[in-house]
């Protein structure tokens, strides 16, 4: 008898009620394209709401909008006359929601989580055993292997336990690094119809949230560069918006450079997202602008600034989300200069590359 398969008609099952948990991740998504607007969030919710059937009549929108201010995720802002604002509380699920879409779910682990293939006095123990070097911490030695060499080389009648008898477990350094993260904010990120500031602000805060549990001992600070470059908290990341801003990008590199340069971790590095070409220098109190092709003036400026950073052993990682064949030329030079590495990723990859280079195995000292 040869077997097969029988279709039947899918009836969906009737409990499939909406859940205040469903409704947050929404609100999460929605409150970060909205750089923090509560009210354009919900409406936006409500839209879908009218569209999807989100909601129920046992369970609507105003009970969700009652359970988000009953679970500390929106309060009242006195001063804006009782507009809503999130809390750190969703700042903070807005991070793992990040974290959770762009790496998937990962738990916690041990400080200094970057491995590196030196060993000695290092960080964690690993299954290997070598004979005991003067300097070797008392926690180290192998008891059980130790005991059992000295009843070998000794015998059992007397029980005699020299230095030539004691065995070590071998330790792994893990290694620390320290991350400068640049955003562009120039109006380029939201031109043509294409909301690239969203994806890089969700790479930012998963990675923000990746340090924070997988390498607590590692440092990140994040900036964003337009006609001038500043350094924001992490928890400012959602409220991110962009610009009417030129790229400049010799900004960025040069308060990325000062903050690393304040860092004692051995392991420096900068993490740059953009999508275009640096436009914009400022001299003095004036800002230089170009914004039709390559300028001399600010490309030999950001080079220069490049090779500054391979001397100091800082190499810099260039995520390009644009395509565009006319910015890879000067993108290979910038990273030829720094002896670094580019990118030339769409939206959708774009996390995946930033957590596959943070995570790699460093070798040693940048």
């Amino acid at each position: 008898m040869a077997l097969g398969f029988r279709f039947t008609e899918y009836i969906p099952p009737e409990d499939n009620k909406p859940s205040f948990e469903t409704l947050l991740k929404l609100f999460l998504q929605l409150v970060t394209i909205s750089s923090g607007d509560v009210a354009e969030a919900l409406a936006w919710l409500n839209s879908l709401d009218k569209q999807y059937n989100l909601t129920s009549d046992e369970y609507g929108m105003g009970d969700f909008i009652e359970d988000l201010k009953k679970k500390g995720y929106i309060e009242e802002n006195p001063q804006e006359g009782g507009a809503f604002q999130i809390t750190a509380k969703s700042e903070q699920g807005i991070r793992k929601s990040a974290l959770e879409e762009i790496f998937g779910k990962l738990k916690k682990s041990g400080k200094g989580n970057h491995a590196t293939p030196h060993t000695g006095i290092g960080d964690e123990p690993s299954t290997d055993r070598r004979e005991y070097r003067f300097g070797d911490a008392l926690e180290q030695i192998s008891m059980t292997d130790s005991i059992r060499n000295a009843q070998i080389n000794h015998g059992l009648s007397d029980f005699w336990l020299t230095e030539q008898d004691l065995e070590v477990t071998e330790t792994e350094h893990k290694s620390q690094s320290s991350t400068v993260l640049m955003i562009d904010i120039s109006h380029s990120m939201i031109l043509y119809g294409e909301d690239r500031i969203t994806p890089a602000k969700k790479v930012a805060m998963a990675l923000a949230e990746l340090v924070k549990q997988k390498y607590p001992k590692d440092t990140l600070d994040v900036i964003v560069f337009g006609n001038d470059a500043w350094q924001i908290e992490i928890k400012d990341l959602p409220y991110l918006e962009v610009g009417p801003y030129h790229t400049n990008t010799v900004a960025g590199l040069e308060l990325a450079m000062d903050i690393l340069r304040k860092r004692k971790t051995p392991n420096k590095q900068i993490f740059m997202i953009t999508d275009g070409k640096p436009t914009c220098l400022k001299e003095g109190l004036r800002y230089y602008k170009n914004s039709f092709g390559l300028d001399r003036k600010v490309v030999n400026k950001t080079l220069n600034l490049a090779a500054q950073c391979r001397r100091l052993k800082i190499p810099i990682t260039t995520f390009m989300i644009a395509t565009d064949p006319y910015l890879q030329q000067f993108v290979e030079e910038f990273t030829k200069v720094n002896n670094g590495q580019a990118y030339y990723s769409g939206l959708q990859g774009l996390g995946h590359l930033v957590f596959r280079d943070y995570g790699r195995n460093r070798k040693k000292s940048f």
